[in-house]
């Protein structure tokens, strides 16, 4: 009993975990959300592209997702975290080290025989002997000594106040945060392929209005230039609607251009070269239909849902671990150390036999005078744990701001994009009544320059509003936190060893 009193008192105290304890931090969340939320619904989070009913957009964030640089990074750092876990985990177990030594020592005669060949004698017994040593005779002196030895060291440094297990508690909520991070990637590239396959779409689009005005400003340019030559118009309403039809044509070439700028884009977020999905993409296609508008519920289920929210959370539960490992370095540590090691001689061809030799020691250090530096560290600890409490709460009103923003411009752009909807059909109405006016010589050509400008403009910022609309709603789908769900673990492969497949 008196044998295993100290080693009864040594598990008490390796029950000792000094540093704060981490509790999760009340979430500074409002009751509801001040703009208010529509009915609609019936949008999957984790798949919102899918409500666009646009196969190419989804098909481009299914690849995206598999091999995008940024979830690769992502899933790399996930990857690093969980090696980190291990070796922060090792820290508070033994080690053992293997060790081996051999030694060759050789003899030269001078003169006479040297005690050590007396020596040598008496141990033989005055016998010849094989083995390596070098002879001449009965009673020849060996020349030569061999000895080997082998054996191994284990050392374990105690954990008694728990510094090791707070740096493990923290290098796991570390590889926690890693997680999220890495679902939060997805979230943002989802977000990210869609706002620009969408504002690609509203280029084509309004390159294709561009393109039909002028179409059908050429018909009325050649109509024109046949009446002038008759004498029934003037030359100068010929010239004029040339001047309309140039402006018309001149705004083609641009949109084409930005449309094949975000074509770029679309193909770096998805790891491909940027040409490499100009022929797949530059196709006459309609913009996606609006899709419903998701509920974004109550403020604190959003907080749960963002991924930052919780990386960032994880990273506070991280920098408090910190704390206990600063705070473990004021205390005592004690290491044990033993080293076992089996040794044999051999002089000449003589074997001297076999030894074996045990080395245990234990040692303890003890924290004495540094001058403050420990208590810095904790200090230090301390500040950086505040550093994340204030992160994590930024993160959070920043999620609460995204949502209430996304809600502000979905509201606005609908009235907008209504209203500019009922001003394209009343341009088209003024239009056709100038070109009737003009036609029975009721008027000159003026109103009708005037309309076709005018029929162009509400046509384009239609467009636009659609394009907003729609990235609006993405945004909303961004800021919910959706994209990711439960079974999208980063997959432990590395790119290096194995290169994502190309399309």
């Amino acid at each position: 009993m008196r044998r295993s009193a100290p080693l009864i008192l040594l598990l008490l105290a390796s029950a000792c975990t000094v540093g704060p304890n981490y509790k999760a931090p009340e979430l500074p969340a409002p009751a509801a959300f001040a703009e208010p939320q529509p009915s609609d619904g019936g949008v999957d989070l984790a798949r919102w592209w899918e409500a666009y009913d646009d196969p190419e957009l989804t098909h481009l964030i299914e690849i995206g997702l598999q091999q995008a640089p940024d979830l690769q990074t992502a899933e790399s750092r996930v990857r690093e975290a969980r090696y980190e876990v291990i070796a922060a985990r090792s820290a508070g177990l033994p080690s053992v080290n293997g060790t081996g030594n051999a030694e060759y020592l050789k003899f030269q005669q001078i003169g006479s025989k040297s005690d050590i060949g007396k020596l040598t004698q008496q141990i033989s017994g005055g016998q010849n002997g094989g083995g390596t040593g070098s002879t001449t005779g009965a009673g020849s002196i060996p020349r030569d000594f061999h000895t080997f030895s082998a054996g191994f060291d284990a050392s374990w440094e105690l954990d008694l106040f728990g510094g090791v297990r707070r740096s493990v508690e923290a290098a796991r909520a570390q590889e926690e945060a890693a997680r999220w991070s890495a679902r939060d990637a997805r979230v943002s590239l989802a977000a990210e392929i869609a706002s620009d396959y969408l504002q690609m779409r509203g280029y084509q689009e309004q390159a294709r209005i561009a393109a039909a005005e002028a179409d059908r400003q050429a018909r009325s340019l050649s109509i024109l230039r046949h009446t002038a030559q008759v004498g029934l118009v003037p030359q100068g309403n010929a010239i004029r609607q040339q001047t309309q039809l140039a402006q018309a044509q001149s705004q083609i070439a641009p949109l084409k251009a930005q449309a094949g700028v975000q074509i770029h884009a679309i193909g770096v977020l998805i790891g491909e070269e940027p040409e490499a999905l100009i022929a797949e993409l530059n196709t006459d296609v309609p913009l996606p239909k609006v899709p419903p508008q998701v509920p974004p519920g109550l403020p604190v289920d959003l907080i749960r849902r963002r991924p930052d929210v919780r990386a960032a959370e994880r990273q506070l539960a991280g920098a408090t671990a910190q704390i206990g490992v600063a705070v473990a370095d004021l205390y005592p540590k004690i290491s044990l150390t033993a080293m076992p090691q089996l040794a044999t001689a051999w002089l000449g061809g003589f074997f001297l036999g076999k030894t074996f030799q045990l080395t245990a020691q234990g040692q303890a250090s003890f924290p004495i005078f540094d001058f403050g530096a420990r208590r810095a560290t904790i200090g230090e600890r301390k500040e950086e744990r505040e550093q994340a409490y204030i992160q994590w709460r930024q993160t959070v009103l920043g999620a609460l701001r995204d949502v209430e923003d996304a809600l502000v411009r979905i509201a606005g752009e609908r009235d907008s994009n209504a209203d500019l909807r009922g001003g394209v059909i009343a341009a088209q109405r003024s239009l056709k009544t100038s070109e009737a006016l003009y036609s029975v010589g009721l008027q000159d050509y003026t109103p009708v320059l005037n309309d076709q400008e005018q029929l162009l403009t509400a046509q384009n910022s239609l467009a636009q509003s659609d394009v907003r609309l729609r990235t609006d709603l993405a945004s909303l789908y961004k800021a919910l936190g959706g994209g990711w769900s439960e079974g999208d673990a980063p997959p432990v492969r590395s790119v290096i060893e194995d290169a994502p497949k190309k399309r």
